[in-house]
């Protein structure tokens, strides 16, 4: 057994992609008998740097998990006063997950400190090394937080390589992003129609997740505006919260006059309500101008959805172009063609067992093995 801390985002902070993989993993290594305490942030943002509603959760705290909300991201005295306790618990490991600049100071001071016991050793879950939207101090504030870690754990090829543009002396590994199987069950479409009160007699594509302007939703609304899309019954779902100004998608919607053509779920989808999203598509949709790996593709996976990604970043490692989905450039006309090919050749069901198939791949235990071996 070892005594294992991760630090980063979790409950009470909202349902995401980080606070959702930081509780599921912690969850399997509770699960292989490791002793595991999540340190979370009692202020992740300031109100100001936040683009959504709310940074916090209504829901219930996860059971079976010991969570600490300790790290204030913006106080070097807390950041202090974390690196010291961590130091006195002595665990045998710290997992740090990083994702922008902003945070490494304060992830890498606490590193520093919690090291000082000569006993504890630091991995950084990489989510991005270098970020989608890029500022003045990145390359500095990168740096600090790589140089505190003894070692790394990417989950693409992508960010792998990103990764040695910084670091070339350290142990590094790629493990692939694991299936999100905390949503629930796969739920008849009938029944996900239902709960949705949308129509079944339609077929729908999903896209899904936090909107931000390297996630291509505007791409996706210009593809929609395809005339081929006139004399079918392809309905395009948005399930997710705006991150940024929604103007500029609402008048994308009024020049192209596609507003029959979509269903705008534009809220934070709350974990219970994710299947019944994911259950009702035929094909979930990633038309992103900029990716590393992508969380969205994982629960498509559990969900056994097939999926059209752009070829950005680590999303071409993930979907088999003409296998689990299709791979295409940052086009609309292209993105329409493979949304088109996708109903009209009745690639849902050729699809279904190459998705089940490569489903097996992405297991926590793989995720958990590899972060010890590492």
């Amino acid at each position: 057994m070892k005594r294992i801390i991760i630090l980063g985002s979790a409950y009470p902070l909202r349902g995401g992609g980080i606070t959702t993989f930081n509780e599921r993993l912690a969850l399997e290594f509770v699960k292989e008998g490791h002793d595991v305490i999540i340190y979370t942030f009692s202020l992740q943002y300031p109100s100001f740097l936040f683009p959504g509603k709310t940074q916090y959760s209504s829901d219930p705290a996860p059971a079976n998990l010991h969570i600490k909300i300790k790290v204030n991201s913006i106080n070097p005295i807390n950041w202090i006063k974390v690196g010291r306790e961590l130091k006195f618990l002595e665990p045998d490991l710290i997992i740090i997950r990083f994702w922008i600049p902003f945070m490494a100071p304060c992830l890498g001071t606490i590193a520093r400190f919690a090291k000082r016991n000569n006993k504890t050793k630091i991995i950084g879950i990489l989510d991005n090394v270098i970020p989608h939207e890029r500022r003045v101090f990145d390359k500095s504030l990168i740096k600090y937080f790589l140089t505190a870690c003894d070692g790394f754990v990417t989950m693409s090829n992508h960010v792998l390589n990103d990764l040695f543009q910084f670091v070339k002396n350290k142990p590094a590994v790629m493990i692939a992003h694991p299936v999100y199987d905390n949503f629930g069950d796969i739920v008849n479409r009938d029944e996900a129609c239902h709960r949705l009160k949308i129509n079944p007699e339609y077929q729908y594509i999903l896209f899904f997740g936090f909107i931000r302007k390297y996630k291509g939703l505007d791409l996706l609304f210009q593809a929609m505006a395809d005339d081929r899309f006139i004399n079918t019954k392809i309905k395009l779902i948005v399930a997710g919260e705006f991150y940024e100004d929604a103007a500029p998608y609402h008048a994308l919607i009024e020049k192209h006059n596609i507003s029959e053509r979509l269903i705008l779920k534009t809220d934070f989808i709350d974990d219970k309500e994710v299947k019944y999203y994911f259950c009702a598509a035929d094909l979930v949709v990633q038309p992103y101008r900029a990716a590393t790996q992508s969380g969205i593709s994982q629960i498509a996976y559990h969900f056994e959805k097939p999926m059209v990604v752009t070829d950005v970043g680590g999303l071409p490692e993930i979907v088999h172009d003409g296998k689990t989905g299709f791979v295409v450039n940052r086009d609309p006309v292209e993105i329409a063609s493979a949304i088109l090919r996708f109903f009209e050749g009745n690639y849902s069901k050729l699809m279904l067992s190459e998705v089940q198939e490569e489903k097996k791949k992405f297991q926590w235990s793989t995720m958990t093995s590899g972060i010890l071996k590492l």
